[in-house]
């Protein structure tokens, strides 16, 4: 456990999250949207920090970056927890568990783990960094210290003050651009879609490289006119260059009634991307 770095202390206790776009008021002995930030006594806590609820190496291609050192593998590091509720999440018993659980693996031991099993960068992925940022920044520090590389696999929904913080260790950052419709956020995923678009051209900006993922679920966020909105948005805002993974649905969590996408609509997609301009579309989970 360790006390929040970007919160408001508020009047009767109350405070205010400051680490995701959610912006949660919290009462006092309650917690935030993201099930691991707790307002104790007028104070906020990450009680995730240093609890690994998953940590092991990954090919980097999984996360997916196929565009950042290609052919290595990567340190992978999860807390419980996610600022998002998304109905099909695949890794649900963990992003979405009410239990604090994890083993004690402090920043240290995860950059001496990397180093020791040959890991030139280490990821924090499988559930939303955001929600751990406090153990992910201090774990990129270090990691940067040892020459090692920091990569993000994210919703994008941090606040603005998050990703101040994280991008002067950011290295490559991989972000779910889960639909171009604010109602498909808002019902599946709990969230908004504004957001989203404004972090991704912010990180365009930086100098950390961008991939950007879109899980095509059918009847949900598969039409044409919808791809196309997306594969623009990335060709016009974000700029050609950047690599876009349109990646196959399967039935999972409480999305277990939808069918797999198609093959033929994932090369539909792609082909849509290359329409648009876009100079590496990458077809996924096929």
């Amino acid at each position: 456990m360790k006390e929040s770095i970007l919160y408001k202390k508020l009047d009767n206790h109350k405070v205010q999250c400051r680490v995701c776009r959610h912006q949660c008021l919290i009462l006092p002995g309650k917690r935030g949207i993201c099930g691991v930030r707790e307002n104790q006594a007028g104070k906020l806590y990450a009680l995730n920090y240093g609890k690994a609820v998953a940590a092991q190496i990954d090919p980097i291609e999984k996360k997916p970056l196929y565009h950042f050192m290609p052919g290595t593998r990567t340190y992978s590091i999860a807390t419980v927890g996610c600022n998002f509720r998304c109905l099909h999440c695949q890794n649900y018993d963990i992003s979405q568990s009410k239990k604090i659980m994890g083993e004690n693996l402090p920043p240290k031991e995860i950059v001496n783990e990397a180093i020791k099993n040959n890991c030139p960068s280490i990821s924090y992925t499988y559930t939303e960094p955001t929600i751990f940022l406090e153990y992910a920044l201090d774990t990129m520090k270090l990691a940067r210290e040892k020459g090692l590389k920091n990569i993000w696999v994210s919703n994008g929904y941090m606040s603005k003050e998050a990703l101040d913080l994280i991008l002067p260790y950011l290295d490559a950052i991989n972000v779910d651009l889960k639909s171009f419709s604010a109602e498909f956020y808002q019902r599946v995923c709990g969230a908004k879609l504004q957001p989203v678009l404004d972090n991704l051209i912010s990180i365009k900006k930086s100098a950390a490289h961008l991939e950007v993922t879109t899980l095509v679920i059918p009847g949900q966020n598969d039409s044409e006119n919808e791809l196309q909105e997306i594969a623009e948005f990335i060709a016009k805002k974000l700029g050609k260059d950047t690599p876009w993974h349109v990646s196959r649905f399967f039935p999972a969590y409480k999305m277990s009634n939808v069918p797999p996408t198609s093959t033929e609509k994932i090369y539909q997609a792609a082909e849509i991307g290359k329409q648009a301009g876009l100079k590496f579309v990458h077809p996924g989970n096929i």
